[in-house]
C-alpha cells in the first residue's frame, strides 16, 4: 500500500469539505428535490398524534359509470408520480388528460374514461391510532369536453 502524495490529500480534503458544505446547506435551506444534500422530508417530519393521515389515489370513471382505481398495472402511473405533481393538476385539471390516456392505452378494449380524480382518503387518528372512520376528499378532477 503506498501513502497518499500530498495533492491526492488535499483533493480528499476539498472534496470532503464540498460535501460537508453541500449537506449543511441542504440541511438548512433544501428540499426533497436535494437529496442526498437536502432532507428527505417524507422521513423527517410526521403529523401530529390527532392529525388525519392521507391515503391518495387516483380513480377513473368509465363510459359505463363504473369507478376504477387507477394504479400503475392499468395505467403505467405510480401513485408516487401524482402525489408528487398534486399541485400542478389542482392547478391544472386538463393534466389528467394524460392518465386517461395512459390508461386506454393499456387497457385497449375497455370502455373510454369519462372522468379522472385524485382522491385523498382521510383516516381518522385519535392518540395515534386509527379510529376506523374516514372522509374521502376530491382535490382535482377532470372530464373530457
Amino acid at each position: 500500500m503506498s501513502d497518499l502524495t500530498t495533492a491526492g490529500r488535499r483533493g480528499r480534503l476539498a472534496a470532503t469539505a464540498v460535501a460537508g458544505v453541500l449537506l449543511l446547506a441542504g440541511t438548512l435551506f433544501g428540499q426533497d428535490d436535494h437529496f442526498p444534500f437536502g432532507p428527505f422530508r417524507m422521513y423527517s417530519t410526521a403529523p401530529g398524534p390527532d392529525d388525519d393521515a392521507p391515503d391518495t389515489r387516483v380513480e377513473g370513471v368509465d363510459a359505463t359509470g363504473r369507478t376504477i382505481v387507477l394504479t400503475e398495472t392499468n395505467s403505467g402511473i405510480r401513485r408516487a408520480e401524482i402525489e408528487g405533481q398534486q399541485r400542478a393538476y389542482v392547478a391544472d385539471p386538463a393534466r389528467l388528460r394524460q392518465v386517461a390516456a395512459a390508461y386506454a392505452e393499456h387497457n385497449p378494449g375497455a370502455p373510454a374514461l369519462t372522468e379522472v380524480r385524485i382522491v385523498i382518503r382521510w383516516q381518522g387518528v385519535e392518540d395515534s391510532r386509527p379510529t376506523g372512520t374516514s372522509r374521502d376528499e376530491v382535490v382535482v378532477r377532470w372530464a373530457p369536453s
